[in-house]
């Protein structure tokens, strides 16, 4: 009887695929999918491979921060000025600018300024790293693997005419893989959907239900649309709203601190003076 060959094992129909040429993506994609069907991968990695393809086919237009959006530090400020800001924003680059953002003329790492607290020489633009100018059209893949081979976290996106369009992080350009990250300054998932900061507002997730919010913040909004806060304000924007973006409603004000291109985590909530009406005249 005649040895017949082993049909191939699922390791090496995958390897084949990963060797043919673009055009078997849809295959592999296919394959994938029953991989995951068959419990042989997770959901996880199914995400995140398949977030690689997608990073591969999108631009830095597609996830940059907007330049209306964009934190920035003026280097005319007085540190006493800027500082409470960088505090309050809690990044840790910032672009610094000469009056216009157009004009951006360096990083600034926070880190660095803890020698302004610890009474040495301060110097601010002699503290600043090179900025990184990038073009809109940069594909995604392309500019994650400039920011490893160069050790550097944060690009300056420019539009044709050379002026500054926004800025683009290795977080943004990961998070498209591996779904939103967390750091220091994200909520423990422990922690109560609603806190009241010290200075009167409130962080809020967005998976805090609507009639909590009305518990704690005294309002009365319907949840017969909406079980969720993240819910009611991505409604009110009428699209997905990215970080720093900001919408007023019934007197309070949202604003966005958390946010990728999949969802919305967290907002800070403040409300609204309400406005004064001056008595007609006699």
């Amino acid at each position: 009887m005649d040895d017949e060959p082993a049909k191939p094992s699922w390791f090496e129909r995958l390897s084949s695929f990963l060797l043919r040429e673009p055009e078997d993506r849809e295959q592999l994609i296919a394959l994938l999918h029953s991989a995951y069907e068959r419990n042989l991968l997770d959901s996880d990695a199914l995400a995140m491979i398949e977030g690689v393809f997608q990073v591969s086919e999108m631009q830095v237009r597609d996830i940059m921060i907007p330049r209306g959006q964009m934190d920035s530090v003026d280097i005319n400020e007085p540190p006493e000025k800027f500082i409470p800001f960088v505090v309050e924003t809690a990044h840790s680059r910032f672009p610094v600018i000469d009056k216009d953002k157009d004009d951006v003329i360096g990083i600034l790492l926070a880190k660095d300024l803890l020698r302004y607290y610890a009474g040495e020489e301060f110097n601010v633009r002699e503290m600043l790293r090179p900025a990184v100018f990038i073009p809109e059209s940069k594909r995604l893949n392309v500019l994650l693997k400039e920011f490893r081979s160069n050790r550097n976290h944060i690009a300056i996106v420019v539009d044709e005419y050379g002026g500054v369009a926004g800025i683009v992080t290795i977080e943004d350009v990961l998070e498209q893989i591996v779904g939103e990250i967390e750091d220091e300054y994200d909520y423990d998932e422990q922690e109560d959907n609603i806190i009241r900061v010290p200075d009167g507002r409130f962080r809020v997730k967005a998976q805090a239900e609507i009639a909590d919010f009305n518990e704690v913040m005294g309002t009365a909004f319907s949840d017969e649309d909406y079980d969720t806060v993240g819910g009611l304000v991505v409604s009110k924007f009428g699209h997905l709203p990215k970080r720093g973006e900001q919408i007023a409603f019934d007197g309070f004000r949202f604003s966005v601190l958390r946010a990728d291109s999949r969802r919305l985590y967290s907002l800070l909530v403040e409300k609204q003076a309400a406005e004064k009406t001056e008595a007609p005249a006699e």
